[in-house]
C-alpha cells in the first residue's frame, strides 16, 4: 500500500448521547439523521470544499484543504443546529460535538486517512461540550485573526493516547454561544469577522413555469459557490439562505437573523426562448442598494446561459461590495480599527499607482501587519505595494525595498494557502522582481485554479505570465480580467501589459494602441510611455519615439535606460534588450 503523507485540516464530528437517542426510537433517529445529512451536513460541507473521509455511523471524518474553511463549515453546522433544536425538548436533541486539527496525516489508497492529525482531531471532539467546538493551538493559529466569537482558552490539555499535552480552544457557538430561546430580530454576529459578509437568497421564478425552478435555484446555488471562492468573503452556506425560499422577506431582518452585512436577491423571468435575470445587492443594515443589474440570454443551452450569467454578477459584486467595505472602513475612528480596517484603507491609495499614494498605502499596511504578522492580504498588499516603487523611478520607502517585499511575497504565499489574492500577489512579486520565476509563476497559476472568477487574479496572474515568458497564456487571462471588469480602477494597467505581451508577439501595432489607450487612463504612468517608445521604435516611426522620450523625461526627469535594465521584469533577455535600446535610441539617458 502506498503511503502519501500530507498537512491537512481535519475535522472530527461526533453526536451526543447517540445510544440513548437510537435505544429510544432507532427508526425515527435514523431517519432524521438521513434528513440532516442531505439538508443540513452534506451541503455545508459540499460549499466549503470538504471531502468526507467516512462516517461512522454517529459521526464523520471530514478533510478540508484549509483551516478556515473547517471552522467556517463546523461554525455553520453548530448554529444550524442549534436553530433546528429550538423547541425541541432536551432528551431529543440532535447536538454534535466537533474537534478540529492542523497537522500530518497519511493518506491511504482507498482513500482513508491515518496518522497523528486525525487521532488528535478525535481527541479534541472527545472533550468538546455539547454543541461547541475544539481546537488546537495549530488551527487556532490559522483563524485567530478572523474570529469573531467567544473563545475559551482551556490550557493545555493531557489527551488520551497523545504523547504531549496540547493547548486547546473552545469555540463558544451554536447552543453554546448563544441561547436557543433568542427572541426574534436579536441580532447574530457573523461566524467570522475581517470579512465582508454575504447571503444570497433564492432567486424568484416569476416566469409561472414550475418547471423553470431548477434553472431559477441553480442560478442562486452557482452564485453562492462562485463567491464562496473569494477567501475574503464569508458566505452563508445555501441551506441557511434558502430557508427563506417562497417568502416574502425584510432585508434588515434577514440581515439580523443570519448575521450578514450584505444581501444579494434576484429574479428570473422567461418569454419563450429568452430568459431575464435581475439581481440587487443590498446593505442590510441601512436597507441601501448598492448594485443592481439585469441580464437577458436565450435559453438554447441552459447551463452555459447560468455559467455566463454567474460570472457577471460576481464579477459585478465583488469590487462592489470591496467599495462599500472601503467607505465603512474610513467611517470608523482611528483607535478603534484592526488589520482589516487598515487593509482597507490602504486599497484606494494603493490602486492609483501613484508616488504619494503609494507611501499612503504603505504606512497603512504595515500597520495591519504590526498588528496581525500573518494577515496574508496585507503581507501580499504591501509586497505589491513596494513592487510599485522598485519598479518606477521614485523615492525608496525603507533601506532594502526588494528584500523585504520578497520576504512579504512568501510569507504571504505560507500563510495564505487558500486565499486567491494573496496567493496571486505573492507570485507576482517574485516574477515582478526577477527573484524566482518558478515559484512565482507557479504561485499565479494556482491562484486562478483557486478563484477563476476573480477579475483582480486573472489580471495579476496574467500579468505575470506575461513577463514571465509565458505570453499567450498571460494574454488570455488579462482578456478575461478587462471582461470581467470594465470598470476596474486598474484597467490602464490590464492594457498597458497586454501592450507589453502583444510586442513580445512581434505584434507593434495592436502594442501601440493598447499603451494608448492605458495612457488615455492615466497620462502620469511612466510605464506607459516607456512601452511607446518601443512599440515606435519597432514600427520605424523615431520621430514619434522621440517625442515620447521627452513626454517620459518631463514626468521623470530621473528616468534612466540603465535604471529600467535593472527594474523591468521581462524574462526574455532578447526581448528585455530590445526595450531597453529602443529607449537610448530615443534620447534616454543610459
Amino acid at each position: 500500500m502506498t503511503e502519501n503523507r500530507k498537512l491537512a485540516a481535519i475535522l472530527v464530528a461526533d453526536i451526543v448521547g447517540f445510544s440513548r437517542l437510537t435505544g429510544a426510537d432507532e427508526d425515527g433517529m435514523l431517519a432524521r439523521l438521513r434528513n440532516l445529512r442531505s439538508d443540513v451536513i452534506d451541503p455545508t460541507i459540499a460549499i466549503n470544499s470538504g471531502r468526507v473521509v467516512k462516517w461512522t455511523g454517529d459521526g464523520a471524518l471530514v478533510e478540508f484543504r484549509s483551516v478556515v474553511l473547517a471552522v467556517r463549515c463546523a461554525i455553520e453546522i453548530q448554529d444550524i443546529m442549534a436553530e433546528r433544536n429550538t423547541g425541541v425538548p432536551v432528551e431529543q436533541r440532535i447536538e454534535f460535538r466537533i474537534g478540529i486539527h492542523l497537522g500530518d496525516v497519511v493518506e491511504e489508497d482507498d482513500g482513508d486517512l491515518m496518522g497523528d492529525g486525525v487521532n488528535i482531531a478525535a481527541r479534541l471532539e472527545g472533550i468538546a461540550e455539547p454543541g461547541a467546538i475544539c481546537i488546537s493551538e495549530d488551527a487556532y493559529r490559522q483563524v485567530r485573526s478572523r474570529l469573531d466569537l467567544s473563545v475559551r482558552d482551556m490550557g493545555e490539555q493531557a489527551l488520551k493516547n497523545i504523547a504531549e499535552p496540547l493547548k486547546v480552544y473552545a469555540l463558544n457557538v451554536g447552543s453554546v454561544g448563544r441561547p436557543l430561546s433568542r427572541q426574534q430580530g436579536e441580532p447574530v454576529k457573523p461566524a467570522l469577522q475581517d470579512k465582508p459578509s454575504i447571503a444570497v437568497l433564492p432567486f424568484t421564478n416569476m416566469s409561472g413555469d414550475a418547471e423553470q425552478e431548477y434553472f431559477v435555484d441553480g442560478m442562486a446555488e452557482d452564485i453562492i459557490t462562485a463567491l464562496s471562492r473569494f477567501e475574503q468573503l464569508f458566505v452563508i452556506a445555501r441551506n441557511s439562505s434558502f430557508v427563506y425560499k417562497d417568502r416574502s422577506v425584510d432585508i434588515k431582518q434577514v440581515g439580523r437573523e443570519l448575521g450578514v452585512r450584505y444581501v444579494l436577491e434576484g429574479s428570473v423571468r422567461r418569454s419563450g426562448e429568452r430568459v431575464r435575470i435581475t439581481g440587487q445587492l443590498i446593505n442590510s443594515e441601512t436597507g441601501n442598494h448598492l448594485w443592481a443589474d439585469k441580464f437577458d440570454g436565450r435559453l438554447e443551452d441552459v447551463f452555459d446561459l447560468q455559467d455566463q450569467i454567474t460570472a457577471s454578477v460576481v464579477a459585478a459584486i465583488e469590487p462592489t461590495l470591496r467599495k462599500a467595505e472601503i467607505e465603512r472602513a474610513r467611517s470608523k475612528h482611528p483607535e478603534n480599527m484592526g488589520a482589516y480596517d487598515l487593509f482597507l484603507q490602504a486599497l484606494p491609495h494603493l490602486y492609483l499607482v501613484h508616488p504619494e499614494n503609494n507611501l499612503k498605502a504603505l504606512d497603512f499596511l504595515m500597520r495591519a501587519i504590526e498588528l496581525d504578522p500573518e494577515y496574508a492580504p496585507a503581507l501580499a498588499h504591501a509586497g505589491w505595494g513596494l513592487v510599485q516603487r522598485i519598479t518606477r523611478p521614485w523615492e525608496r520607502y525603507g533601506e532594502d525595498d526588494a528584500g523585504v517585499a520578497v520576504s512579504l511575497a512568501r510569507r504571504a504565499l505560507a500563510v495564505g494557502s487558500d486565499d486567491a489574492q494573496a496567493v496571486v500577489l505573492g507570485g507576482f512579486t517574485l516574477v515582478m522582481l526577477r527573484e524566482d520565476y518558478l515559484t512565482g509563476l507557479d504561485a499565479v497559476r494556482r491562484a486562478v485554479d483557486l478563484n477563476a472568477g476573480s477579475g483582480f487574479v486573472n489580471s495579476m496572474a496574467g500579468s505575470a505570465l506575461v513577463f514571465g515568458d509565458d505570453v499567450s497564456a498571460g494574454l488570455q487571462l488579462l482578456d478575461q480580467a478587462m471582461l470581467l471588469g470594465p470598470k476596474d480602477p486598474s484597467f490602464f494597467s490590464h492594457l498597458l501589459v497586454a501592450a507589453f505581451g502583444h510586442l513580445a508577439c512581434a505584434r507593434p501595432e495592436q502594442s501601440l494602441e493598447l499603451a494608448l489607450r492605458s495612457i488615455a487612463l492615466n497620462s502620469n504612468w511612466d510605464s506607459s510611455y516607456l512601452l511607446i517608445i518601443a512599440a515606435y521604435t519597432s514600427l520605424d516611426r523615431p520621430d514619434d519615439a522621440r517625442a515620447a522620450a521627452e513626454k517620459l523625461l518631463a514626468i521623470h526627469p530621473e528616468a534612466s535606460a540603465s535604471r529600467y535594465d535593472r527594474v523591468l521584469p521581462v524574462r526574455n533577455d532578447a526581448f528585455r534588450n530590445m526595450i531597453i535600446q529602443s529607449l537610448k535610441d530615443a534620447g534616454i539617458p543610459d
